[in-house]
């Protein structure tokens, strides 16, 4: 089976592809990459190299969810299109909306790992403002078309349920990683991960309460050049070794998230063993039951109330650090594979028996 999956290089959607690429070769499926938006790091390119996916094609253009993208959104339609006639894939994965609206004579599954409009519900407590009725339309429209809706957790499933509607069927499968490998004793740091100037990540809050804490923080993700933290050790962008040893070395790690539709990151330090303090939102909720303490996203009295009790409870940390990894070990890339795998057989059955019919109605 061969699958030409979309992907974009800005944010965690590029390390969900590469390890469900790794986690489909054993079952036969053939990834190809089509990747919109920024070219690919050379990190990237060595990450890329080291995975399964068997092509990447790159197509430099804006992405959908940026404002005005749409002349850029209609090349790279023109563009998928091409790519599909060369690939001739057997099921087009999108993890975008619009391009699901396109003739791709194929069956059609679509992830929802984000959107604008529930960034902006969960993040500013309102709508988008004007201008955005645009995306709205198209991703409505884009889903319309696709031949299966897919969502990481239940609680972004609900989202995209209330703000568009989607008529078809609709399936929730986890994200999933495989542990890095990378054992080393804990240090007393707080490790947080991610652009620190995201709203949704809410990173600002741990540089805000770093000088309450009894242990420093360290950030690893890309900075703002005009918005350097006052209190938090950023280290900016990491490769991906460096990023394991950082999780391996970390006693606990932080994410006080407004809005995480999954949590990657989250994933990843709970499989190195970290104890985890999270944002109190329905996802996070969804992913890491009694494994994490949660605090409120707004609430920095209680965002050090809980760091400090970890740092203080000696014997609290690695308990919950073990909840973490056993709860983080249930998301594994086997899982999403084997998940990935049954839904693009469905879709393939589905199609061959909608063929059969049509032929048998003349």
């Amino acid at each position: 089976m061969r699958v030409l999956m979309t992907v974009d290089t800005v944010g965690g959607v590029w390390t969900y592809a590469l390890e469900l690429a790794d986690a489909l070769e054993p079952h036969g499926v053939e990834v190809v990459l089509a990747a919109m938006g920024p070219p690919p790091v050379p990190e990237q390119r060595a990450e890329l190299a080291r995975s399964a996916a068997v092509e990447l094609h790159c197509e430099d253009v804006r992405l959908e969810w940026m404002e005005e993208p749409w002349a850029d959104v209609d090349r790279a339609g023109s563009w998928l299109l091409r790519l599909r006639d060369e690939v001739q894939p057997d099921v087009v994965h999108l993890n975008g909306y619009v391009h699901a609206a396109l003739p791709w004579g194929a069956p059609v599954l679509v992830v929802g790992h984000s959107c604008v409009l529930s960034w902006f519900r969960a993040v500013r407590g309102e709508g988008p403002p004007r201008g955005w009725e645009r995306y709205a339309r198209l991703v409505r429209d884009g889903l319309a078309q696709a031949d299966l809706l897919v969502a990481p957790t239940r609680a972004m499933l609900r989202e995209l349920e209330r703000h568009y509607a989607p008529p078809g069927p609709r399936v929730v499968i986890p994200n999933g990683r495989r542990a890095s490998g990378v054992e080393l004793p804990k240090e007393p740091f707080v490790l947080a991960a991610g652009r620190l100037w995201d709203e949704a990540k809410n990173l600002e809050s741990l540089d805000r309460v770093a000088p309450r804490l009894p242990w420093p923080v360290v950030a690893a993700g890309a900075l703002d050049p005009l918005r350097a933290p006052a209190h938090v050790r950023a280290l900016g962008r990491l490769s991906r070794n460096e990023t394991d040893t950082l999780l391996a070395r970390a006693a606990i790690f932080a994410a006080p998230a407004r809005y995480e539709p999954f949590g990657l990151a989250a994933l990843e330090a709970g499989l190195a063993g970290c104890a985890l303090v999270l944002g109190d939102i329905p996802s996070l909720r969804e992913v890491w039951g009694d494994a994490a303490l949660f605090v409120e996203p707004g609430d920095d009295d209680a965002l050090v109330a809980a760091l400090t009790l970890l740092v203080k409870k000696p014997e609290l940390r690695p308990e919950l650090a073990l909840r973490a990894e056993a709860r983080a070990g249930t998301f594994s890339a086997a899982r999403m594979g084997a998940e990935y795998t049954a839904a693009y057989s469905r879709l393939l059955t589905a199609a061959e028996r909608l063929e059969e019919i049509e032929e048998a109605l003349g």
